[in-house]
């Protein structure tokens, strides 16, 4: 049986070869207008846990396929000039996004440091259904 590297250790790495912006950062950034936050959570979690207003959900397993140009499902969000700041529940997948778009040759993407979860902890607005 071969042994796996742990989905933790992939983070790690993830997060030490990508940038991060905290929750107040990218509220601000969002509220100037100089950055889009893409909210990669699954929809039964937004459901759920509610949203923040004005977030571009892009599902996790889409990712890749809408930041691509030259792919037939291309969104137009990607190709904005300004910050592109990921965020999923905890930032965990949002990190390994964050690196994963970097790898594509995206240079304005971030990752915001404790997902969802930071920013609802920080008080920050977010919808409910």
């Amino acid at each position: 049986m071969s042994i796996i590297t742990p989905v933790s250790a992939l983070v790690a790495k993830a997060k030490s070869e990508t940038k991060a912006v905290t929750p107040q950062q990218a509220f601000d950034q969002a509220e100037a207008g100089t950055a889009i936050l893409i909210d990669i959570r699954d929809i039964r979690e937004l459901q759920r846990e509610g949203r923040i207003d004005g977030a571009f959900h892009a599902p996790r397993g889409m990712l890749e396929f809408w930041a691509d140009p030259q792919s037939p499902y291309h969104k137009d969000v990607f190709a904005q000039s300004g910050n592109l700041i990921l965020f999923c529940a905890s930032s965990w997948r949002s990190a390994l996004a964050a690196k994963t778009l970097q790898d594509m040759g995206m240079t304005n993407i971030f990752d915001m440091d404790g997902g969802f979860h930071a920013w609802k902890s920080a008080g920050l607005p977010i919808e409910t259904a």
